[in-house]
């Protein structure tokens, strides 16, 4: 969807309109699997390209709807030591398990009563201590 700026007798108003209608971007790992799932949803009658393979977009094409690509640079790694930020973990100090990103997440364990308990975070929350 796209806000869209209408001038109407004098009076502005913003409609959202449709940029591919009747089409459904997704991002997905193709597995037999999830290649089903997403055949036999109801209402799915075709895909861009040929019929039994999805032709992913290029970066190019990415950008060239208007989406963002950007490579996020943590300076932290696995095994990592990091201070939470924000959030009710506040000052906890923990260590990176994982690190996810394509969600923007960051899975550490923080001590808690006496337990290490995994926790997924934002990647602004964290820093490397």
């Amino acid at each position: 969807m796209e806000e869209q700026i209408e001038i109407k007798d004098g009076k502005r108003k913003t409609n959202l309109k449709k940029v591919f209608p009747g089409y459904v971007l997704i991002k997905m790992i193709v597995t037999e699997q999830t290649w089903y799932i997403v055949r036999n949803t109801r209402g799915v009658t075709g895909f861009v390209g040929s019929g039994t393979d999805p032709i992913p977009l290029t970066n190019e094409e990415i950008r060239s709807m208007g989406f963002d690509i950007q490579a996020i640079n943590v300076d932290y790694s696995i095994n990592d030591s990091v201070k939470v930020l924000d959030g009710p973990l506040k000052d906890f100090i923990g260590t990176v398990q994982e690190i996810n990103k394509e969600k923007h997440k960051v899975k550490v364990l923080v001590s808690m009563f006496g337990r290490e308990t995994p926790v997924e975070l934002e990647f602004s929350q964290v820093q490397k201590i």
